[in-house]
């Protein structure tokens, strides 16, 4: 018998002030879930060594870069699964359920013994939590996208959407500020390396904790409120099937999107080191003193898109990112002072911005409320697992083949095959299925 279908109870407009402390509340979550993933790269310098045998730096750094490709292996499981429970249970729940998982990775890591104590029960710990982390922040952009992108005006949809990206920048750097400090501040490199390494993630487990409870506060979205009471194909993948453009559009946006940003920011401190000759110090802070800029360049650009429309700057992206990112990353591996790196990597995270800002509201705008956070989480999952996961280990592994320009010209290639989906995708601000489920709803 065909399920009755009831109709969607209309659902009020929601006031600027709930609207802002939800907002709030799910991009302080979005923070702490990306603090706790990035502060692996952060320290991978100075763990190397306690959960890989002895070998040359560069060795030991594609050991943990090996690693943290792995963990993206869980992410598109993480999409798949988490937008599964978005779109029937709710975001706010997917959430939750989320930042629990990323805190339990965070505790294996910073209670695992290392390889001298333990042997081959160390790297294999760090899989295991790696793969945890991997399936929770692969459930976490999906959700958050869609969670932000429906919470949102239509109006400031970009300006609003583009705190995902702030937030996962200040995750990055909250990993790095507290690298900073304890680098500069508190600890010795030798003892940094010993056993300092692991403080970062007994903060990520106890911010975790604050995190869920911030998120047991938040309101659920207008959109998946109105949508509850339809219950068929909520969540279903079979569902998300019969939107096969959409799917394969957020593929494509995403390729170069994920190799660029990987680029700049996970993979950049270790480039600054390893081609550039910068101390470890002086990597971390030129790293982290570019990615504040960046933070702060997200809500304009998102803004921007408010008012232009979303192609016009993933297209200024594309055609900027194919012409210079080979010149871009020769100058940054030359710079003979932190300041010219600076205000290189800086200008090259410009270019970047014009993906990042607007990526969450443009994927979110794709797909109908009943399969949207799985429709942004998994089909992102699975190309930012194959290749934003994989972008540290190919450059590090052309430079350890001593063809270190040949990951150059990958990543333009990467970003030159989005370009080609930006020209023929939809402008999103004015197709977006998000404004035709609130109308619906009204």
């Amino acid at each position: 018998m065909a399920e009755i279908q009831t109709p969607a109870t209309p659902i009020p407009d929601m006031t600027s002030m709930r609207r802002i402390r939800s907002i709030f509340s799910g991009s302080v979550g979005n923070l702490v879930e990306w603090y706790d993933w990035y502060v692996y790269s952060a320290f991978a310098l100075y763990f190397a060594k306690s959960f890989f045998p002895a070998g040359d730096q560069t060795a030991q750094l594609l050991n943990t870069a090996a690693v943290f490709a792995v963990g993206f292996l869980m992410r598109p499981i993480g999409g798949w699964l988490m937008g599964w429970y978005a779109d029937r249970a709710g975001r706010k729940a997917a959430l939750m359920a989320s930042v629990t998982v990323m805190c339990l990775g965070s505790l294996i890591i910073a209670l695992t013994p290392g390889y001298a104590s333990i042997g081959i029960a160390a790297p294999i710990l760090l899989v295991l939590a790696r793969l945890l982390q991997g399936l929770s922040v692969g459930g976490e952009y999906g959700t958050s996208a869609t969670y932000l992108s429906e919470m949102a005006s239509a109006g400031h949809r970009g300006f609003y959407s583009s705190f995902q990206y702030v937030t996962l920048i200040m995750g990055q750097l909250l990993a790095l500020a507290v690298l900073i400090l304890l680098q500069w501040v508190f600890l010795s490199s030798a003892q940094l390396e010993a056993w300092g390494w692991r403080i970062p993630f007994f903060i990520g487990a106890l911010c975790a904790v604050t995190a869920f409870y911030l998120r047991r506060r938040m309101e659920e979205t207008s959109s998946f409120e109105a949508a509850k009471s339809t219950k068929q194909g909520r969540g279903q993948l079979a569902e998300l099937l019969k939107h096969p453009r959409a799917v394969l559009t957020v593929v494509g946006l995403t390729l170069g999107g994920t190799v660029a940003f990987y680029t700049y920011s996970i993979y950049m401190q270790k480039y600054l080191v390893n081609t550039a000759g910068f101390s470890k110090d002086a990597g971390t802070l030129v790293s982290a003193a570019s990615l504040l800029v960046f933070a702060l360049l997200q809500p304009a650009i998102g803004a921007l898109s408010d008012i232009t429309g979303r192609r016009p700057l993933l297209i200024a992206f594309g055609v900027l990112g194919t012409l210079a990112t080979v010149p871009m990353l020769h100058a940054i591996g030359s710079a003979s002072g932190m300041w010219e790196a600076f205000f290189l990597l800086t200008a090259a995270l410009l270019v970047v911005s014009g993906y990042t800002a607007i990526n969450a509201v443009v994927k979110a705008e794709l797909f109908p409320v009943e399969v949207r956070a799985l429709g942004v989480g998994l089909p992102y999952a699975v190309t930012v697992s194959v290749f934003g996961g994989t972008a540290e280990y190919i450059a590090l592994w052309f430079k350890s083949a001593g063809h270190e320009e040949y990951f150059f010209w990958y990543v333009t290639l990467c970003i030159f095959v989005s370009l080609l989906v930006f020209i023929i995708a939809p402008d999103t601000s004015r197709t977006s299925l998000i404004d035709r489920d609130i109308q619906a709803a009204k």
